[in-house]
């Protein structure tokens, strides 16, 4: 029997998506392929594969691009670019880095893929590719200030970052494929680094109090190895954060393991640890030169740049925390609930509190509904598991703990999960359940239906925690209200008390 296609689709394939975006990311090590869900502060990406070329290898020696990369690449470049297409990509951007760049038959390369694909190469120049990169930090980080770093194969990218604001870059050819041939000695391999690091004026000033940012694969690898050394409880890399003493001490150690060694203590790709010793100590070198307070490990890096270089000005100030937790609410509505009313509703509770702290207690507003879909027995557990690990960037990890802690609360959480006791202390843990049981006695109230809250108010009077119903919201009154109210009201440490108008 034939299969009868779905209504509205073509040959029973479902409709594509509308507006995503792709970028090729043909770099002097790997080559990727990410599809966005569209030009927007909070992309989320719906694909995103990588195969690991080593088109920059033996470059420093040839001065070519690698034989066997370059067949490589092909083959997969083809996959690449049907795949974009066959699911529907609005834009794909094909971004070259520093092999291409440098080698001599980077432009034959490039001219190929361009008559054979029928499609635009971007061969970025140094300093261009670290304004992206650049970019990128600011993307996941609006705050950043300091240095961003950002390891290729062939070439290594300096920015300096402050105030939303990007310097100029500087690009050295300080990759692990361009230093392979120095790996068996370190005293030589230390002296090259150094003396292209000289070159840099800037770098000798200390970052007074700021912070590396380090972005690049060989980097995020050895951010996933001390994870894994220091038994750290969230293996999230984005604004993972290490004191520079513990850092420099533990990329040292790194900087002298085998291949062999590596393999024994760590999950990280067999091919990725092959450039993982001169990574690390690329990196060490430029904390012991510029002196940041901490190095922060950034998963936005080129490709989330270039997505955010194409926004228009308004659009790359907004909150990236707040848009994409809109965006998951938005993605995940039941009966169109506004987290916007939720927070407001809640507020007069929370006269006093910060500017950072309001922020986190309205993304926490905005995700108070995302998991009623889960099964009912582990809806807490779900909800809580979402938020923590949810591709989402604009908070660091104690936030994010504490944002998944309100939202346990608030689908009924009891005893806090091991994680969030690891990166929580008790204050702050109780700061998120106050904001989970308020947020718990909203939608109570309210069913998470819009408009819901309206003829009801919650306020501190004192010593106590006043709910005041009227009109329709008087009759939606019931057992589970008062119950989720005087919850709400232990929490602070307030009687309550319930008012008719």
């Amino acid at each position: 029997m034939r299969a009868v296609p779905r209504r509205g689709t073509r040959r029973g394939r479902p409709p594509a998506r509308r507006g995503c975006v792709a970028v090729v990311d043909i770099g002097s090590n790997s080559l990727r392929l990410v599809i966005y869900d569209g030009v927007r502060r909070s992309p989320r990406a719906l694909f995103n594969e990588k195969v690991m070329c080593g088109l920059g290898r033996g470059l420093e020696r040839t001065g070519r691009l690698d034989p066997d990369g370059v067949e490589l690449a092909r083959a997969n470049l083809q996959r690449f670019v049907a795949l974009a297409r066959s699911i529907g990509a609005r834009r794909l951007d094909v971004l070259a880095t520093a092999a291409v760049r440098d080698a001599s038959d980077g432009r034959s390369f490039v001219a190929e893929i361009q008559r054979r694909h029928r499609l635009k190469v971007k061969v970025l120049a140094g300093a261009e590719e670290g304004r992206l990169s650049a970019y990128g930090v600011l993307a996941g980080i609006p705050e950043a200030n300091g240095v961003v770093g950002d390891l290729g194969g062939g070439s290594v990218e300096l920015v300096p970052v402050a105030g939303g604001q990007v310097g100029a870059a500087e690009t050295l050819p300080v990759g692990p494929l361009r230093l392979a041939d120095y790996a068996g000695d370190d005293r030589k391999l230390r002296d090259v680094i150094d003396k292209h690091f000289a070159t840099v004026p800037w770098l000798s000033a200390k970052v007074d109090g700021g912070a590396f940012y380090a972005v690049g694969g060989a980097w995020r690898a050895l951010a996933r190895i001390h994870m894994e050394q220091t038994h750290y409880p969230l293996h999230i890399i984005q604004q993972y954060t290490v004191p520079r003493g513990e850092a420099e001490d533990f990329l040292d150690l790194i900087a002298h393991q085998s291949r062999k060694s590596l393999e024994k203590i760590t999950t990280v790709s067999r091919k990725r640890l092959d450039v993982v010793p001169i990574a690390a100590r690329v990196l060490q070198r430029l904390l012991r030169r510029i002196g940041p307070k901490q190095l922060v490990f950034s998963a936005f890096g080129l490709r989330e740049g270039h997505l955010y270089n194409l926004l228009r000005g308004e659009a790359q100030r907004e909150d990236p925390l707040l848009a994409g937790c809109a965006d998951l609410a938005l993605a995940n509505r039941r009966f169109g609930s506004d987290g916007e009313e939720v927070f407001a509703w809640t507020s007069p509770i929370f006269a006093g509190e910060g500017a950072a702290q309001q922020r986190l207690r309205q993304a926490a507003a905005l995700l108070g509904d995302l998991a009623w879909h889960e099964h009912p027995d582990y809806r807490a557990e779900q909800a809580l598991h979402s938020v923590l690990y949810m591709p989402v960037a604009g908070l660091d990890h104690a936030e994010r703990a504490w944002l998944a802690a309100a939202i346990y609360a608030r689908y009924g959480g009891g005893d806090s999960f091991e994680v969030l006791t690891a990166l929580l202390d008790e204050d702050a843990l109780a700061a998120a359940r106050v904001v989970g049981l308020a947020l718990r006695l909203a939608f109570t109230l309210s069913g998470g239906g819009p408009g819901l809250l309206a003829r009801s108010k919650l306020a501190l009077e004192g010593n106590t925690l006043v709910l005041t119903l009227s009109g329709d919201a008087a009759k939606r009154y019931g057992e589970s209200v008062q119950r989720r109210l005087d919850a709400l009201g232990r929490s602070l440490g307030k009687r309550t008390e319930l008012r008719r108008g």
